[in-house]
């Protein structure tokens, strides 16, 4: 018999308007006894200075694609984070997601040649902190919803990882996990408002619950003023065009080594097929390109909390100065500590378990460092207030 607290996330009520991450009527605790698999990739500014920020984000979307595919794709509350994720999972699902964590930390090794931290933590000992993880479900369309993190728990799992605790060791050499449905097939998608800015807002410890949501519902309030709140994506989606390098990334995740030529002959057929309907608007069977590149653009997850606002938005220099001005204001005054970074595209990595069916996900970052590079700046000045910290200390 299924235990219901398996259905948490789907049976959770759903809001539609972005503005609802700082209602706390919209979150719900998770259970008792879930657990969270978490994971990133260890030097990831690194990797991405060096040219390799598609595998980076590739590793991030892997985690939830295997979790979920371990999970025979069922309805659990994640958060892609550009160069990890995190992923709240039942009790009854710990095995397999054990196995599959062990597995995908393996795959990002041989294959993209990245080294993978992964983590699973109980709930119990996020309570046992004083801290919680509690849930919210956004709908950016009518087949997709996301979750939205809150309580300062999924935060302190991430820094348990980084510690070494909670560690799932990778699997033998050569074993693999089921990343069915996982790609990376779109080029990037050039700036169309001004500039792609990569943001991340996080409580400051002086910081009050009130004053941090007034925080985050000013800065949304402001992207909201550009077209489509300054999503990244085109309403009509990406324009499909005859670009193969992803092809490499998706064969490497979805095909054995032996088979891997196939598979990628496979995508390519797929790319060319999919530019060819578009092109000439043609409808194969139940399947319509424009639809789809529509509901692309309407199933991105460009904006999340995640005990902390994310965003990956398209803006002019108007909207990003004022942006910028009300986020100084905030860390000047305790409120808040955050990281920005610029760059002139935005990239989409995709998990889509059937492009025949409507609830494709799209996990957008920037292109050129995005989460990670705003979420260096945003360490660099939590560093620099503890060495001033520590400096007043010790001349008191």
């Amino acid at each position: 018999m299924a235990d219901p607290n398996d259905d948490f996330f789907r049976a959770l009520p759903v809001f539609t308007h972005f503005e609802g991450v700082t209602d706390s009527g919209n979150y719900r605790p998770l259970p008792d006894d879930w657990l969270l698999a978490v994971a990133d990739i260890v030097s990831s500014t690194n990797a991405i200075a060096s040219g390799h920020y598609k595998s980076v984000n590739m590793a991030g979307a892997s985690v939830i694609s295997a979790v979920l595919n371990a999970l025979d794709k069922g309805d659990y509350p994640f958060v892609f984070g550009g160069d990890g994720a995190l992923v709240a999972i039942p009790s009854s699902g710990e095995t397999r997601v054990r196995e599959a964590l062990s597995a995908v930390r393996t795959w990002v090794t041989e294959e993209l040649q990245l080294s993978l931290r992964t983590a699973l933590v109980p709930m119990a000992d996020v309570r046992a902190e004083g801290l919680d993880v509690r849930v919210a479900r956004f709908s950016p369309s009518d087949f997709v919803s996301y979750a939205m993190f809150a309580g300062g728990g999924a935060s302190w799992a991430e820094r348990q990882m980084k510690a070494g605790r909670f560690t799932v060791e990778a699997a033998a050499p050569e074993t693999r996990p089921d990343l069915t449905g996982l790609s990376c097939r779109w080029n990037p998608i050039k700036a169309h408002n001004g500039e792609i800015v990569s943001i991340i807002a996080v409580p400051d410890q002086a910081g009050s619950g009130p004053e941090f949501r007034r925080l985050v519902t000013d800065i949304i309030a402001i992207s909201a003023e550009q077209n489509r709140d300054g999503h990244p994506v085109p309403v009509e989606g990406p324009t499909p065009a005859l670009a193969f390098k992803g092809a490499e990334f998706e064969a490497r995740a979805t095909a054995p080594l032996a088979n891997r030529w196939r598979r990628k002959l496979a995508i390519a057929a797929q790319i060319v097929l999919v530019y060819i309907l578009d092109k000439f608007g043609i409808r194969a069977a139940t399947f319509d390109a424009k639809i789809y590149r529509r509901d692309l653009a309407a199933n991105s997850d460009f904006r999340k909390f995640d005990d902390g606002l994310k965003m990956t938005i398209d803006v002019d220099a108007a909207h990003l100065s004022r942006i910028e001005a009300r986020l100084r204001e905030a860390e000047a005054e305790g409120v808040c500590r955050y990281g920005l970074h610029r760059q002139d595209s935005a990239l989409m990595t995709c998990f889509v378990p059937t492009p025949l069916m409507r609830d494709h996900m799209h996990f957008i970052d920037g292109a050129s460092g995005g989460y990670a590079k705003a979420a260096m700046a945003l360490r660099e000045k939590l560093r620099d207030s503890e060495t001033a910290t520590l400096s007043s200390s010790n001349m008191s």
